[in-house]
């Protein structure tokens, strides 16, 4: 089991920063893919970026050149830096691992999510 804590958002107005950041505990030596997902109600829950456990990392095209994500060196903390905020970020930001156990095979883990709100 992998336990994923969030912490960071809030509220910001248009053209400002905020930062994401999730914790992971438990049996993270499993742990492969960390990134970042967001849900806006109504909507179906939609991929904002990764970083394999090499370091390479993938945006979706409405976060490329604004949101930047990292992962520390023992790969337990992924952080989501999200710049230039539009409107239309508004969502409520999950942060997501894969895990690989021999025995049990892929898994998926999800924090609890991180309201981001902003205004114009």
């Amino acid at each position: 089991q992998v336990q994923l804590v969030e912490s960071g958002g809030g509220s910001v107005q248009a053209g400002g920063s905020l930062r994401l950041s999730c914790a992971a505990s438990g049996d993270t030596d499993c742990i492969t893919n960390m990134g970042w997902y967001r849900q806006v109600p109504g909507k179906k829950r939609e991929l904002v970026a990764y970083i394999t456990p090499e370091g390479d990392r993938n945006y979706a095209d409405s976060a490329k050149g604004r949101f930047t994500v990292s992962r520390d060196s023992a790969k337990t903390t992924v952080d989501l830096q999200m710049n230039s905020l539009k409107p239309e970020d508004t969502a409520v930001y999950y942060c997501n691992v894969d895990c690989w156990m021999t025995l049990r095979g892929w898994r998926e883990y999800w924090g609890q999510g991180a309201q981001v709100t902003v205004s114009l």
